[in-house]
This record gives structure tokens, C-alpha cells and sequence, in this order.
């Protein structure tokens, strides 16, 4: 079975979900710190040609919570977000079917962050066809104070995995070895960002799948989610 293990984002660009269409079974950590820095809760689209960053505001807390103990916070604007998604891509060939999609992920009334990506998770799988299990960390029979490979072997090895999958800036931090010692398969992914049509203007890559599935038929978004390298 070969397995694969993220981090939750929201509306993240398409090499996460490369990764997640590669694989059997998808663990999402709920049980992970927040990181202020990190892309949690926020993304970019393409906005007057140009890249935009936007982000899901948090309510303020300690700095060491797990992100399923963060919440979002009560003056989140939903509809000026909503209204910025709308300019940014309503000229966009695929509008009319993707814009009430996200208006539901960004709509959705569970507070707790963790839920309220997960939810945004499970709905762009869905659009996309990706038949791939998932299963939130928290839910799988180990020990949970573990770090870094020891967790993810651990997960690895209660899951039944023969093969683990991970993006390609893992290679710093993950050993073939040491994984293959533990009957484990390593194997990194390379994303390749194919270039496609954004209006007029010169591509830009590595934007939020929001924009891959404004300007991608289905069959297009397909073929675009097989464009990888295994390492």
C-alpha cells in the first residue's frame, strides 16, 4: 500500500494533491503544531495578472497549539473574500462551475480550523476525482509524542504501508535507508508545473488550485495531476 502524509491546507496548489493522487491512503495531521508562517490557512490566486496572497484569519493564541486547537477568527470576512475570488476570476472559463464550490468551502460554518480546511480538503478531492482514502492522524493507533521519520514510520508501519510517498523537499530531512530498514519504501515526488492559459497573460505557477480548476477542464485537471517525477 503505499502512503502518503500532509500537513492540512487551504485550496493548496496542485502538487499537493499530486502527492494525494498518487497514493492509496492520504493521513492529514490534525495533531501538528501551527505555524504563523507556514500555509495553513492561506494561499495565493492570480489577481490583475499578477500573484495575491490571501489568508484565512486566525484568532489569537498561544503560539504552541495544535492547529486542530486553533480556531478562525470571529471577524473573518467571508464575503470580501468571496467578492475578491469573484473579481479575480469571473472572466475565468470555468467560473460558473467551480465559483459555487468554493463559495461552500469558504461558507463553511465549523469554526475550528482544522475542520474548517479539512472540509475544503475533502470537497476540492472531490472535484478533482481523486478516489485516494484519507484519514486524519489523530485517529491512528500510535504513539502520538513521536517526531519527525520515527512518527511517520510509526504511521507507515500501523497503516501497512509498503511504500511511503513524499514531496520533494523531503529529501533533506528523510534517509531511503532508514526507511527501507524498516521494510519501507521511500520515494519523493517532483511536481512539474505545467504551463496552461491564465487569461492573457504570462503563466504563473505554483498558484492555488482555485486557479488550476478556473482555467482546466476535468480531462485537463487530470492530466495535469499525473505530471510528476518519482524519486
Amino acid at each position: 500500500m503505499k502512503l502518503a502524509i500532509m500537513q492540512p491546507y487551504f485550496m493548496p496548489y496542485i502538487g499537493y494533491w499530486q502527492l494525494m493522487n498518487a497514493v492509496d491512503t492520504y493521513v492529514v495531521y490534525d495533531n501538528i503544531e501551527y505555524t504563523k508562517k507556514g500555509w495553513f490557512n492561506r494561499n495565493r490566486i492570480l489577481l490583475n495578472g499578477k500573484d495575491y496572497l490571501f489568508t484565512i484569519p486566525v484568532k489569537k493564541d498561544s503560539d504552541y497549539l495544535d492547529v486542530c486547537e486553533r480556531y478562525v477568527a470571529d471577524d473573518f470576512k467571508k464575503e470580501k473574500l468571496l467578492n475578491m475570488f469573484s473579481e479575480a476570476y469571473r472572466k475565468a472559463p470555468y467560473y460558473s462551475n467551480i465559483y459555487p464550490e468554493i463559495e461552500k468551502m469558504v461558507l463553511y460554518s465549523d469554526t475550528n480550523l482544522f475542520k474548517y480546511i479539512y472540509n475544503s480538503i475533502c470537497v476540492v478531492k472531490e472535484l478533482l476525482g481523486i478516489e485516494t482514502k484519507i484519514i486524519i492522524s489523530s485517529s491512528i493507533n500510535i504513539d502520538h509524542s513521536l517526531k519527525g521519520k520515527d512518527k511517520v514510520i510509526a504511521i507507515c508501519n500501523e497503516l501497512g504501508a509498503s511504500d511511503y510517498y513524499n514531496a520533494i523537499g523531503g529529501q533533506s530531512l528523510y534517509d531511503k535507508k532508514e526507511f527501507k530498514d524498516n521494510g519501507i519504501e521511500l520515494k519523493f515526488l517532483k511536481s512539474e508545473l505545467v504551463p496552461y492559459k491564465q487569461f492573457k497573460n504570462d503563466f504563473v505557477a505554483g498558484l492555488s488550485i482555485i486557479d488550476v480548476m478556473m482555467f482546466n477542464s476535468s480531462e485537463e485537471i487530470k492530466c495535469l495531476l499525473d505530471n510528476y517525477t518519482l524519486i
